[in-house]
């Protein structure tokens, strides 16, 4: 764990719970893309860097989970590195209590207000401001996440983000977190047709062709939004859902796992309704979903 991997000429990836990638411009110009998930991690990528002599430039952050960006505050600190980010993805970094109390739905409790689910805060910078590495392209990767991106560096290196799981990760959990269902399997198709020197996805192996992986998650979509749609064979409130997929993929409910997973559920509730597929009703003032 947390060994420096080279890719190609000027390519790296640190083997980590959440890959950390590295692009060397130069000895005085190296870029992360994104940091881990503490500042523990973050001594252990600048141990690397200052071993091999390195000086971090900037860190590019794919999306504001706190496992990608928890890195952020101490690296930033220091070595004075930029940290780019976009979208809203740059208001959650900057502010990370944002994202535990999306989730949520509501003010956190302290249950939710931990390393796993709210970074540090970082200072950052947009994608489009000056300093960014212009030979690198930033590619919207939606679905996952708000507005997450993937890396594509000069050599053809490209450093997918959370966009596929591996099938290890799928088999354990089942229901992996999605945002926008509709915009994740988008994101899948534009992925599969993809050409790469080499992808570098966060939680799956290092691969040329990732469209076998990519099936595999665009499967496993589906199979858990038909388990949602037998569950709602008659009126049923959410928490009655929640508990029915939790309990079919003999899932463990805590309150990490009830954020998670219920806001992923809550994401594909809204993605079948807009489908067609489900209507929602209100009844005795509760809110009661159905398959048509």
């Amino acid at each position: 764990m947390y060994e420096l991997k080279q890719i190609s000429e000027k390519c790296y990836y640190i083997n980590c719970p959440a890959k950390i990638g590295v692009y060397v411009r130069d000895k005085d110009h190296v870029y992360l893309v994104d940091s881990g998930n503490d500042k523990n991690v973050g001594r252990k990528v600048r141990q690397i860097l200052d071993g091999n002599g390195w000086q971090l430039a900037a860190i590019l952050n794919t999306h504001s989970n706190a496992d990608h960006i928890g890195g952020n505050h101490y690296l930033q600190g220091q070595t004075g590195c930029k940290v780019y980010s976009g979208g809203m993805e740059a208001a959650f970094t900057e502010y990370p209590i944002l994202e535990p109390s999306f989730l949520y739905g509501g003010y956190p409790c302290k249950d939710l207000r931990h390393k796993f689910l709210m970074a540090q805060e970082s200072d950052v910078s947009h994608f489009y401001e000056a300093g960014f590495p212009e030979e690198i392209a930033v590619i919207p990767l939606p679905g996952h996440f708000f507005d997450m991106v993937g890396f594509r560096m000069p050599d053809g290196v490209v450093f997918l983000a959370d966009c596929i799981s591996s099938r290890e990760t799928l088999e354990k959990y089942a229901v992996s977190f999605i945002y926008d269902v509709g915009a994740y399997l988008e994101t899948l198709d534009m992925v599969e047709g993809m050409e790469a020197a080499m992808f570098v996805p966060a939680h799956a192996e290092v691969s040329a062709n990732v469209r076998e992986l990519v099936g595999y998650n665009r499967n496993k979509v589906h199979e858990v939004a038909e388990r949602i749609l037998s569950i709602c064979g008659k009126p049923v409130c959410f928490e009655r859902i929640l508990q029915e997929v939790f309990q079919g993929y003999g899932l463990v409910m805590n309150f990490e796992q009830y954020v998670l997973v219920g806001s992923t559920v809550r994401s594909y509730l809204s993605w079948l309704k807009d489908k067609g597929e489900l209507t929602a009703e209100f009844q005795e003032n509760m809110l009661l979903w159905q398959r048509i």
